[in-house]
């Protein structure tokens, strides 16, 4: 199977809104899957699929006076990669990052792009906020689960 094999896939996958297709022949196996982030996440080998962990569920707040509660402090998220792959902070080398420290994003704001066999996924903020900080480093590899950007919820 050749890239425009899976670019074929990949297109119908979006068209008849197909969120899952798993393909396998003698040695060969090929896995796509579409995550919450619209784009396809793509493996070819079963052993290499990292293993998806559960956030854990948000602590439910405790009913207390407003008089009486401190004033939060601000504390910083991390926006992680979901896949392994290469980070790209723009959509080409001569254009300007998608984002860099005090960019105010939105929950569909594009953060960065991850290559991942030939596979450019767009990845987004997911929240509201201010970015605080670039963990990672420009056309380097980054591992599924690796903090990428650190932002501040607004």
């Amino acid at each position: 199977m050749d890239l425009k094999d899976i670019k074929a896939i990949i297109d119908l996958m979006k068209k008849n809104s197909i969120s899952e297709f798993e393909l396998e022949r003698q040695d060969f196996k090929v896995r796509l899957k579409r995550g919450n982030l619209g784009g396809p996440v793509v493996y070819e080998d079963a052993a290499a699929m990292p293993q998806m962990v559960a956030a854990p569920a948000p602590a439910a707040a405790l009913a207390v006076p407003a008089s009486s509660q401190p004033t939060p402090a601000s504390t910083d998220a991390e926006i992680k990669s979901p896949m392994i792959g290469t980070l790209y902070r723009s959509p080409s080398p001569e254009a300007a990052p998608y984002v860099d420290v005090g960019s105010e994003v939105g929950p569909d704001t594009v953060v960065c792009i991850i290559e991942a066999m030939k596979v450019m996924n767009e990845i987004k903020a997911e929240t509201r906020g201010i970015i605080t900080a670039v963990l990672a480093e420009n056309s380097k590899p980054v591992e599924f689960g690796q903090p990428l950007f650190k932002i501040r919820p607004l």
